[in-house]
């Protein structure tokens, strides 16, 4: 349009002197300085983005200046499941032979110096945490979370179970935080101190607790009620310090393993042969 160059040449003779196109790194640098210089309504109001959008087209041909580009995000590296049981320890949940992507739960964690790294992952959408309990029951536990949000962000947080209930605490021990939502699944990383100040909602984890695994679905960044019913849990007390790797099958592939179970098959086996012409 034929008001187009007139705009453009009304906000550049707004500009200082000095101030050209090419000399500077970015667009929106350029443009901060012109409004630095003259900020009226116009040029704030009606200039801004044609402004922006004109020059970012200009500059992308300005020699000897390469395009502003966003720095590179550093993707989530990726659970190693081979130092399972060596240089950390691990707790599976699913199907046997299942890995960090895969199982239905997984959590890891290792002593890195004076902090614990923990690395959880769950086939939800919602989120997936770790309780620490004197007890495998629900209540009175210091729980870690992350939390996938509606942005598509995955945030740690800090929770304590008052009974059935998860409240949010704010003191967060949580550090070195990262998270991320791919193939349906929550996979995150943190860390937190061994040894904390005495507090009723965080553990000292240089003592042995009972690992609470559960996971489910969030509605607007909010935890629901987990996935089923009663989540697994470690079948003795847990030690930072000793690295086991640990697989419970999920009740799909549970089988019967008790005494009274295989001489229920042994009779039960007997007896339809025995009863057989």
């Amino acid at each position: 349009k034929a008001e187009f160059p007139c705009l453009l040449l009304i906000g550049l003779a707004h500009c200082p002197p000095s101030t050209s196109m090419c000399s500077t790194r970015n667009p929106q640098t350029f443009l901060d300085m012109c409004e630095k210089k003259q900020s009226t309504h116009f040029l704030k109001f009606s200039l801004e983005q044609l402004l922006l959008d004109f020059l970012t087209l200009l500059y992308s041909h300005c020699p000897g200046y390469p395009f502003p580009t966003a720095p590179p995000v550093d993707p989530f590296a990726k659970i190693k499941v081979d130092d399972c049981g060596k240089t950390k320890g691990c707790f599976r949940y699913g199907k046997p032979g299942c890995n960090a992507e895969t199982c239905d739960y997984f959590l890891s964690y290792r002593m890195i110096g004076a902090d614990v790294e923990f690395e959880l992952s769950a086939d939800t959408d919602g989120w997936v945490a770790v309780g620490f309990s004197s007890d495998k029951k629900m209540g009175g536990d210091d729980v870690m979370a992350c939390v996938h949000d509606d942005n598509g962000r995955v945030r740690i947080q800090h929770f304590y179970n008052v009974g059935q209930w998860a409240k949010e605490i704010q003191r967060n021990p949580a550090r070195d935080e990262e998270g991320v939502f791919e193939n349906n699944r929550v996979t995150c990383r943190f860390k937190r101190p061994v040894n904390v100040p005495r507090d009723e909602t965080i553990v000292d984890l240089h003592l042995s607790w009972y690992y609470l695994f559960a996971w489910g679905p969030a509605i607007q960044g909010s935890i629901t009620r987990h996935d089923i019913d009663s989540p697994p849990a470690s079948e003795r007390v847990v030690s930072i310090y000793k690295y086991e790797d640990i697989f419970m099958p999920s009740a799909a592939y549970q089988t019967f393993s008790s005494p009274f179970c295989l001489l229920l098959i042994v009779a039960l086996t007997f007896y339809l042969l025995m009863g057989t012409p």
